[in-house]
């Protein structure tokens, strides 16, 4: 425990109170190209502790940036949380006590906590001239970003928690000013990734554009459709708010009791944290509780919801582990990695009617599940022939369409989230 941390636990352990700290201390770089050019850099640094107090049933909470403050300094920090936590409305339902940390591997590369900031630059640099090397009819843009954190959680029950991560992400961007069209591309990953990457991300990118340049609009269709995992994603978001704890706690989620039917038998969805190398992995979450794997939809049957240690505790469960925060904020219910299992059937050669991407999931309802999404990208196949359409509306209900879902084989990462490409009924207007 660093030194400012066991000064704070020794003041708070002089007060009738429960507590709990927790602190971050980190520093990134993000790098942005546009039109081929590296337009801006910028590092951060940013470190800071986080303090909740449990007091007579209510829960103060407050924080103060930096991780080097004097014993008088620390004091005020405690007396201002505890005197919110006198006045508090929020209830307090206690804090996590220890349990064993699983050993997540992946997740830190000393090659992205030592890079200077130089080299870093020099990478940006790279990525703007291999744009430049590939650009066509295109324009080309994008971002690099690096980060490194070192994070812990320390309570009034014993836990005693620390670990450090790190993180980089790549985006591509390519717009044809010719012929109208675009693509995209966007990964993240634990470790630091060299100039294969780069150009990875670009040709993503300028394969989307191409095809959108190409791509018209779509007659109306409904029946058998195939979703690139991108578009699974959009889908699986729209459910998501469903299994968070405190939706299903009020009464907002469309979920109440487990082993209901939501999904088709072969459909099976998984939140886990504990996954080698993926961005959504950690050891334990924002208060110390292990990371795990949870079970949300096994064969289309309910089997579980995303809960932190409060929301846990009200609805009488265990927490998963899925307690996500800054030092500046309480924790709140979040996703880790999600999956979607892989099934039985092959659609890596599906001809027929196939969504690449889709967008505007913000603006579905995720209780009632209804859902109007533009077409981003999708395409035809018919005899090895592909032809591209764009500008349609994905339409329909959620529930209804993840009761058709038919998962194929061959499984794909996007940053945390990993599913196949899955068969479903839709309807495209």
């Amino acid at each position: 425990m660093i030194d400012v941390i066991e000064s704070l636990a020794e003041i708070l352990n002089s007060k009738d109170v429960e507590w709990e700290i927790y602190w971050e201390s980190g520093r990134s770089g993000s790098f942005r190209i546009e039109r081929e050019t590296l337009d801006r850099s910028q590092r951060k640094f940013y470190s800071g502790i986080g303090l909740r107090v449990g007091l007579n049933g209510k829960l103060g909470f407050s924080y103060i940036t930096g991780i080097h403050h004097s014993r008088s300094e620390l004091e005020k920090f405690v007396e201002r949380t505890i005197k919110l936590a006198k006045v508090s409305e929020v209830p307090f339902r206690g804090f996590p006590v220890p349990s064993k940390v699983p050993e997540v591997k992946g997740i830190y590369d000393r090659k992205i906590e030592e890079i200077p900031f130089e080299d870093a630059h020099a990478l940006a640099l790279q990525y703007a001239e291999k744009m430049r090397e590939l650009k066509e009819k295109e324009t080309l843009s994008g971002s690099i970003s690096l980060a490194f954190e070192r994070y812990g959680v320390v309570n009034s029950n014993g836990v005693e928690l620390e670990a450090s991560s790190t993180y980089m992400g790549v985006s591509a961007y390519a717009v044809r000013e010719d012929t109208p069209g675009n693509g995209s591309f966007y990964q993240s990953y634990r470790s630091l990734q060299g100039i294969e990457a780069l150009e990875e991300a670009i040709m993503k990118a300028k394969e989307d554009a191409e095809l959108s340049a190409r791509a018209k609009r779509l007659e109306p269709y409904e029946g058998e459709v195939v979703l690139e995992p991108e578009a699974v994603l959009s889908i699986v978001e729209v459910l998501l708010e469903n299994f968070y704890g405190d939706e299903v706690y009020y009464g907002r989620s469309r979920f109440s009791s487990f082993g209901d039917r939501v999904a088709s038998e072969d459909f099976t969805l998984l939140d886990d944290s504990t996954l080698e190398g993926l961005p959504g992995s950690y050891p334990f979450d924002g208060e110390g509780t292990p990371g795990q794997r949870t079970t949300l939809i096994e064969n289309g049957i309910l089997k579980g919801f995303l809960l932190d240690h409060t929301y846990a505790s009200l609805l009488g469960l265990k927490s998963t582990g899925n307690a996500v925060r800054s030092f500046r904020t309480v924790p709140s219910i979040g996703s880790s990695n999600l999956v979607v299992e892989p099934g039985k059937e092959g659609l890596e050669d599906f001809e027929g009617i196939i969504i690449k991407n889709v967008f505007g999931e913000h603006t579905a309802n995720p209780v009632s599940g209804d859902f109007s999404l533009p077409v981003g990208l999708g395409y035809v196949v018919r005899d090895g022939e592909l032809v591209p359409f764009k500008d349609n509306m994905l339409v329909g209900n959620v529930f209804d369409l993840l009761k058709t879902a038919e998962p194929g084989k061959a499984i794909k990462r996007i940053s945390s989230f990993m599913a196949p490409r899955v068969k479903v009924h839709a309807k495209i207007v």
